[in-house]
């Protein structure tokens, strides 16, 4: 990017990036227990200690902690920095029990064709075990060749899911395998846009994983102790005769070649004190009984568009259930009816909040997410839970637009009064994680931010960047233990964020 025109400069940022990624990806129910294989565990809540980070989106799966004691604010040049990692590629956050940080990742991303699956020391970066198997996925559409799921951890095993639709099941302890599937092998999958992207989720004493396979298998549920496949459902059989509300197909006709997965990761809920796994398909939202995979209800919600995905996750709210997409689709707010097999739709909005992959967050009566399809237009927003109403929206320039300037020669941002490099202005399509009471906010190019929550307006605290988190950073800050961990396509980062 070079011009001698700061304006020209300014507004380049707004280049149409025509992606879709995956995460996530990405959500509020119960999590899975630490000891999944006891099934009387399934109502309860997640047997995790404050602190860990185990699964994809934290400890209850809905991108908030519990964690307090964290720094309010911090200077230009950001909280300590305590160790960094050269990684290779892909979009996968990392996941955190106890002192074990495991990342899932793919190095010399054009080269030979592997992935790795690492732990180390939390506290320290040290490395504890690495445990490697090939892989030759190509994205179709020239992004990183990377894993997009975050590993799942639990006292005793690491799950991961590649692009390539390979599941493995390692000892945490020392990375020994204990079990995989090549699930794109063992079913029949139809090849997606982007890869793999939809994290698996323990449920009980069930490995449940959005498979994508025809005619009927999208999601599978696996023993997680050996593997073996317990059950499958949802393709054709749920989805040929749906009502679409689409006025040129108001009745979907199955023509066999569908893809079935999304990049959606699976969340389990309690509603109305019945056990529902929730799962968002390229088709839409269907609920399931995690006992056998039967269907609760199903609610069509895509995109007319061909090349277009589901990325977040559902939210749930005691009986409630918000959804949203880019690509024209929006999003919806269901009420779960009390028998547990229907639902009403409280309200529908195109243009309210359209998430492409960063799940929204829900606290006290709002949704807090970031809403656009490009980096061009896209907007931190919060939305009311009971009508959807838009309260304030922000592309994040307002705390640093007369405190920051383009270089003339680099292009790159730079603070007014010192000349020293700036953190991007804008936030691009972001991710934010809630704990003690702040959103941790990352920019997609890289701005870290301290956002207050608060419904009437937008106001940011504080922001800085380090250069080992560039663009595209689309992993989802991860909390655990008064650590933040950062991660981009070649760099993994840990700073301090312990209020001293």
């Amino acid at each position: 990017m070079h011009s001698q025109d700061p304006a020209v400069l300014r507004r380049s940022w707004k280049m149409t990036l025509c992606s879709t990624v995956l995460l996530f990806v990405l959500s509020p129910a119960l999590s899975p227990s630490l000891k999944p294989f006891d099934s009387t565990l399934q109502a309860q809540p997640p047997a995790v200690k404050t602190g860990d980070w185990p699964y994809f989106l934290g400890p209850e799966e809905t991108g908030i902690s519990a964690e307090t004691g964290l720094i309010d604010d911090f200077p230009r040049q950001g909280p300590p920095l305590l160790w960094e990692k050269k990684i290779g590629t892909g979009y996968s956050a990392p996941s955190v029990l106890g002192n074990r940080l495991v990342i899932h990742h793919r190095p010399d991303d054009d080269g030979p064709g592997k992935e790795v699956i690492e732990c180390v020391e939390a506290d320290s970066g040290k490395p504890l075990w690495k445990y490697e198997y090939p892989s030759d996925f190509r994205d179709p559409y020239g992004y990183n060749n990377g894993p997009r799921c975050s590993p799942l951890l639990t006292s005793k095993y690491c799950y991961t899911f590649g692009a390539q639709g390979k599941l493995y099941c390692l000892t945490l302890d020392k990375g020994k395998e204990v079990w995989h599937r090549d699930c794109l092998k063992d079913f029949d999958v139809p090849p997606g846009f982007f890869g793999v992207g939809a994290t698996p989720i323990l449920e009980g004493d069930k490995l449940i994983v959005m498979v994508g396979g025809k005619p009927n298998s999208g999601m599978v549920a696996f023993d997680p102790e050996t593997g073996k496949t317990l059950w499958q459902n949802v393709g054709k059989d749920v989805w040929d005769g749906t009502s679409t509300g689409w006025e040129r197909l108001p009745v979907y006709k199955w023509r066999g070649n569908e893809k079935l997965s999304s990049y959606s990761s699976p969340i389990a809920a309690t509603i109305h004190g019945k056990r529902h796994l929730l799962c968002l398909m390229r088709q839409g939202l269907v609920s399931l009984n995690p006992d056998d995979g039967s269907v609760n209800f199903k609610y069509w919600f895509r995109s007319l568009l061909r090349d277009s995905v589901n990325a977040a996750r559902p939210v749930v709210v005691g009986d409630k259930i918000f959804l949203s997409a880019a690509y024209q689709v929006g999003s919806a707010l269901l009420e779960v009816n009390p028998n547990g097999k229907s639902y009403k739709e409280l309200w529908r909005d195109p243009t309210n909040m359209m998430t492409h992959w960063s799940t929204s967050i829900f606290h006290d009566g709002y949704f807090y997410g970031f809403s656009g399809r490009h980096e061009r237009g896209a907007t931190m927003r919060c939305v009311k839970l009971s009508d959807g109403k838009v309260m304030w929206e922000t592309d994040g320039t307002s705390p640093v637009a007369d405190k920051v300037k383009p270089n003339q020669i680099t292009g790159k941002f730079q603070w007014i009064d010192t000349g020293k490099p700036a953190p991007w202005p804008f936030y691009g399509r972001g991710s934010a994680i809630l704990a003690d009471n702040k959103f941790i906010v990352l920019g997609e190019r890289g701005t870290l931010a301290i956002v207050k929550v608060d419904p009437e307006k937008f106001s940011e605290v504080c922001r800085t960047s380090f250069p080992q988190i560039t663009y595209p950073a689309w992993a989802a800050p991860v909390l655990a233990h008064k650590k933040l961990y950062l991660r981009s396509e070649s760099h993994l980062i840990c700073l301090d964020f312990a209020k001293k």
